[in-house]
């Protein structure tokens, strides 16, 4: 197993959440490092967002605390980048316009916000489209000016929700092992929400496995599987059997109705 890891960038402690009488978010807790790729998952409903609005500082938990770096951020936003499923490019602004709005928010002029995102348009595999506009990119092209955006915005902690959620099978399964070869030159640490055991595993280093509403940590689980990872190797033996344990967890009383 492989135990190597950076700093402590983020813990969550003890968080939970009730919106009017709905208990969303019962008790949890988890760690993210310096370079290092965490997956929540959990059943749709299961209070992943919530999870994410509370890191991000949107919602105040009823209980427990958000520290990064070392420093209480329960309820101050600004700290975390964070990227929904949909890309919410503006479509009137060219590429480069977009991806340097966080810089724009940040008080600094059009050209200079241009001049501090220009060198990550090759790293982002988008060179050559800065000026295009959103409705000229693929699908999957709008997502990695939208990964580059989020990353501009803060370039050590990301949240991403169900960022390939809109993708077709085969562009989703392209832009898996696009990021994990994005990620192997940027310093960033990442929390990504999903509710696909396969893409979990093979983008994370550890997985969260929440049970459903209101939300706790079933299990962690760490993922020993080599990195870099090629696409192969969701059918091995090492893979399919986390898949089956990750499945198992999920599997709350699910046999009733023949399936989960």
């Amino acid at each position: 197993m492989n135990t190597c890891r950076g700093s402590l960038k983020l813990e969550v402690k003890h968080i939970k959440k009730t919106f009017e009488d709905t208990p969303v978010i019962e008790d949890v807790s988890l760690r993210l490092h310096e370079n290092e790729f965490v997956s929540l998952l959990g059943l749709s409903g299961s209070g992943k967002s919530t999870v994410f609005n509370i890191i991000s500082g949107l919602v105040m938990p009823d209980a427990g605390e958000v520290v990064i770096d070392g420093r209480n951020y329960t309820g101050k936003t600004g700290r975390v980048s964070y990227m929904h499923q949909k890309d919410l490019l503006m479509p009137w602004k060219k590429i480069i316009d977009n991806v340097a709005i966080p810089f724009i928010l940040k008080g600094q002029g059009k050209k200079q916000a241009r001049a501090e995102v220009q060198d990550y348009f090759k790293v982002f595999g988008l060179e050559g489209f800065e000026d295009r506009y959103p409705f000229q990119l693929s699908g999957g092209m709008r997502q990695r000016a939208a990964l580059m955006r989020t990353y501009m915005f803060s370039r050590d902690i990301m949240l991403l929700d169900e960022p390939f959620g809109g993708l077709d099978a085969i562009t989703r399964s392209r832009m898996h092992c696009w990021l994990l070869e994005v990620l192997e030159n940027l310093k960033t640490s990442i929390l990504f929400i999903t509710h696909d055991i396969e893409e979990a595993v093979f983008l994370s280093d550890r997985i969260y496995v929440l049970s459903k509403r209101p939300a706790r940590v079933k299990e962690e689980v760490v993922i020993d599987l080599p990195k870099p990872r090629e696409r192969k190797i969701v059918t091995s033996e090492d893979f399919n059997k986390i898949k089956r344990h990750i499945l198992s967890l999920l599997d709350e009383k699910e046999e009733e109705n023949g399936c989960i």
